[in-house]
């Protein structure tokens, strides 16, 4: 059995996204994974180990309330970045863009980490000078 390659591998993971098929996921996930989500701001939450990230993948792709629409993929080596786009609902501002940075070996995705464009902090709140 050959190993995919990572462009294999980074297309079937956003084909899982894509068409809501958790199922994809299964064979692509490394035994020690680790996944750093957008949210919550500042760091996002961290997913470590196959089973958890298969988990929290999984859910997020079987939602069907949700769209979401990768927008550029580079791959390099064993890296790649994935920019996209997630929308999360009916209106015209639900929706975010964000980055995935993916590291493939073997075949098998061993860390993602996911970052996101968010509501700007007006500097004033950020360094306590509103008041």
């Amino acid at each position: 059995m050959s190993v995919r390659t990572t462009s294999e591998v980074i297309d079937r993971f956003n084909h899982a996204f894509i068409h809501h098929d958790a199922g994809v996921l299964t064979d692509l996930v490394g035994e020690d994974c680790v996944m750093e989500a957008v949210q919550p701001a500042p760091s996002g939450e961290r997913v470590v180990g196959r089973e958890a990230c298969l988990a929290w993948w999984g859910a997020l792709a079987e939602d069907r309330t949700t769209q979401f629409e990768p927008q550029e993929v580079i791959v390099a080596g064993e890296r790649a970045t994935i920019r996209w786009r997630y929308r999360f609902g009916d209106g015209p501002a639900d929706w975010v863009s964000g980055v995935n940075v993916m590291h493939v070996r073997d075949g098998l995705i061993i860390e993602a980490l996911g970052f996101s464009k968010t509501a700007g902090v007006p500097l004033a709140v950020e360094t306590g000078l509103n008041g």
